[in-house]
């Protein structure tokens, strides 16, 4: 225990100070300014080392929190990023982007602020780096074999990394030009740098994974070369069909799924973008820029269209919830230690824009083929089903709508038509519990088969998947699985 006393010191939960809104509208960069270690020692302190840590229950890794919080307390940081890294291939991910199910099942967080829990995290990491101990982890063997890992997301980079460091010859593609899957395009600059998605890419290329962006399987490689050239398969694509909004008016130009406007702006904060592709004002091809901005869709898609929307300079933002405004604390329906549902604030809303819950959009309005506006109504909960209330009927300004609303689940055309993978009932990939899809020799992590998920999820699947093929492979493993599908295989 990393300080008897340390929860009763320290009772109350301390994160970094974001930088003042005016200043970090200016740029692209994270927000948050520097942590102390003195201050994280301290936050580090108030962990209990309780006797069931719920924390490894919150967590799909199973991370060792109590064992490098206790680290952390004691200044003993390489052993501290040994243990996290022991579980988790990629925390500098985790800890700025995880919304923290450990946090949630904190058990000091019964009563009081749960342990700081992802900032020790991603302190732990950011310093191993400044310091130089992630360095490239060699395989002592090879074995000859020959995986192809389809999407470069999380999962997908998870289980490449995880088979690598087995002896597998590994090649990671990505339809993208770029490597990273949502980490690059879709998480927006503020709230990941793309220069942490680079260094962790030099360390798996040092370890012998190799990478092929810029690749469409099942078009630029042929699902036929893909099973002659390779002894297994990942499919990591991720559930990259967007939920759509098929209402009066959605043909529009000027409404675009959230999917579509940010990967253009993350490419433009990171300097890829070509000239030839910016408008005469110097911005990409969607922009919200002196625009009123109507998003539609209350979650945290949602909240990276408002933080990107403010930063390009929009005339005005509104962010619809069709779901009531959560209570300021933990709601009745989540008790502890579940995740609670609960009134949050993210840097992106600080900044500005109007959130406006319980709201349908029912029409949206234009003039000369572009979108002008957007008809809606307020709408209330009855036995499970949204009713429009009566009489509160309001018409809204928009040049520029982006919908938010989540994905239904992975591209079915294409690859997995041209697999002939079997789906559930929800149209993900059915596995088996060792990952394993219908199809001998091709396993599915991540979103695939698990539909819209967390980022943690989505790498604990990676090593999960990571181990099952080891084991198809070589007929045993040593690779560790934490976690097992989340539903029974559907065959």
């Amino acid at each position: 225990m990393a300080d008897p006393r340390g929860f009763l010191k320290h009772t109350s939960k301390e994160l970094p100070t974001r930088r003042p809104v005016p200043l970090r509208l200016k740029d692209w960069k994270e927000v948050y300014e520097d942590f102390s270690h003195d201050k994280l020692r301290d936050q580090a302190s108030r962990c209990m080392d309780c006797g069931i840590p719920f924390c490894h229950n919150g967590c799909p890794l199973g991370n060792l929190i109590p064992e490098w919080n206790d680290l952390v307390y004691k200044d003993r940081w390489r052993d501290g990023i040994e243990r996290l890294h022991a579980t988790n291939n990629f925390p500098e991910f985790t800890g700025r982007l995880c919304p923290a199910p450990c946090e949630a099942s904190c058990v000091l967080g019964i009563n009081q602020d749960p342990v700081t829990i992802k900032q020790v995290e991603v302190e732990l990491i950011d310093n191993a780096f400044d310091q130089g101990w992630v360095v490239p982890k060699m395989p002592d063997v090879q074995t000859g074999k020959k995986v192809a890992v389809v999407g470069s997301g999380p999962a997908g980079l998870a289980a490449a990394q995880q088979l690598t460091r087995a002896g597998h010859t590994v090649t990671v593609f990505e339809r993208a030009d770029r490597i990273g899957g949502l980490l690059r395009y879709g998480i927006p600059e503020f709230k990941m740098e793309k220069r942490h998605i680079d260094r962790r890419l030099e360390q798996m290329a040092a370890e012998g994974t190799q990478f092929r962006p810029g690749v469409n399987v099942g078009v630029d490689i042929t699902v036929a070369q893909l099973r002659l050239n390779y002894d297994a398969v990942v499919l990591a694509g991720g559930a990259t069909a967007w939920r759509d909004l098929p209402i009066p008016g959605r043909e529009l130009d000027g409404i675009h799924q959230a999917m579509e406007f940010l990967p253009w702006a993350n490419r433009f904060a990171s300097g890829d973008l070509d000239v030839s592709v910016l408008d005469e004002n110097g911005q990409p091809p969607i922009t919200a820029k002196d625009k009123h901005v109507i998003i539609i869709g209350g979650g945290d898609t949602g909240a990276d269209c408002l933080g990107t929307s403010h930063r390009q300079g929009a005339a005005s933002i509104h962010q619809f919830e069709i779901m009531p405004r959560p209570p300021e604390t933990r709601a009745d329906s989540t008790p502890w230690p579940t995740y609670p549902l609960m009134f949050r604030v993210s840097s992106a809303h600080e900044e500005g824009g109007e959130r406006v819950f319980s709201v349908n959009t029912e029409e949206f309005t234009g003039a000369d083929g572009r979108v002008t506006g957007l008809r809606a109504h307020e709408v209330k909960m009855n036995a499970g089903k949204f009713e429009k209330v009566e009489g509160t009927d309001f018409e809204l300004k928009a040049d520029l709508v982006l919908l938010a609303m989540g994905f239904v689940g992975p591209e079915k055309e294409g690859l997995l038509s041209k697999l002939g993978v079997e789906l559930t009932d929800r149209g993900n990939v059915s596995r088996d519990e060792n990952f394993q899809s219908s199809v001998p020799g091709v396993f599915v992590a991540g979103d695939m088969g698990r539909g819209q998920s967390l980022i943690v999820w989505a790498i604990a699947e990676g090593r999960a998947a990571a181990a099952g093929v080891d084991r198809y492979l070589m007929g045993k493993t040593a690779l560790p699985v934490v976690i097992k599908p989340t539903a029974a295989p559907q065959r």
